[in-house]
């Protein structure tokens, strides 16, 4: 995470939460100049297009008056879905027994990705097993993760 992320995150997640959602992360990506900001927002009744609307708009007045991205940016107010992103540590841990899959900012025994279920968190590691091995990552290696999902 970086620092203009991590400002982003101080301003946005107690809004997000005094509006009654999880906070779950954001995504904060600049392509050919133009900048995206997605927030991802949960709640145990699930995530309507109107609890995104209401959010982005109450985002949208706060981040005008704070004026933290100095570029012209699109918000965007998303659901972590089937397929979430993890940002934490304690977001993986709530998914132990679930498939995941992983990137790793440097390669580890050989290799950057990995796939399979994700058996523990311990340790600050991700002790996930791909059916044939059983691998300890470290979460601070860890560039970006996501769940699977699961059909029957």
């Amino acid at each position: 995470m970086t620092a203009s992320t991590s400002k982003l995150e101080e301003l946005i997640a107690p809004t997000v939460i005094d509006m009654g959602f999880e906070y779950w992360g954001l995504e904060y990506q600049t392509q050919s100049g133009a900048v995206l900001l997605r927030i991802y927002i949960e709640s145990s009744n699930g995530i309507s297009v109107e609890d995104c609307a209401a959010v982005s708009r109450q985002l949208s007045l706060m981040l005008d008056v704070e004026d933290p991205i100095r570029a012209e940016y699109r918000l965007e107010i998303s659901s972590p879905g089937m397929a979430r992103p993890f940002f934490t540590i304690e977001q993986y841990a709530k998914f132990v027994g679930s498939v995941i899959k992983v990137k790793l900012r440097f390669a580890f025994e050989g290799r950057r990705h990995f796939k399979g279920r994700l058996i523990a968190v311990e340790n600050n590691e991700l002790v996930v097993n791909n059916g044939e091995f059983e691998f300890c990552l470290p979460y601070e290696s860890v560039d970006k993760g996501s769940l699977v999902p699961e059909y029957d």
